[in-house]
């Protein structure tokens, strides 16, 4: 997030919805944005199987202050990343990405 201010929030959520580490802004619920990543996480990779779309790669959800990116880290976790309404979206994917191929290596 230092390298990034285009992000506003990130969480790394286990897949059953536990909080493993998170920078979120004071206020926001922990346990809310665990349960609600891992609920997204999961509807989004039955609908892709279910569409022939094949794996997930990421969940995208567009709002009228910003974005919410979840990023499949691993087959053991989710990142979570609130990210600003002018963010550039590739450059945080690329950044999502990364981080979340640098922390499926630690989770293993």
């Amino acid at each position: 997030m230092e390298d990034a201010s285009d992000i506003e929030a990130a969480a790394l959520v286990s897949l059953d919805g536990f909080i493993i580490a998170s920078a979120l802004p004071e206020g926001m619920h922990e346990d809310r944005v665990g349960a609600m990543s891992a609920a997204i996480l999961a509807l989004g990779e039955r609908a892709a199987a279910e569409l022939g779309r094949s794996s997930l790669t990421q969940v995208f959800i567009e709002g009228a202050d910003g974005y919410v990116l979840l990023v499949e880290v691993g087959g053991r976790a989710v990142l979570t990343v609130l990210a600003r309404r002018e963010a550039k979206l590739g450059l945080v994917l690329y950044d999502m990405r990364a981080a979340a191929d640098t922390i499926a290596e630690i989770l293993r």
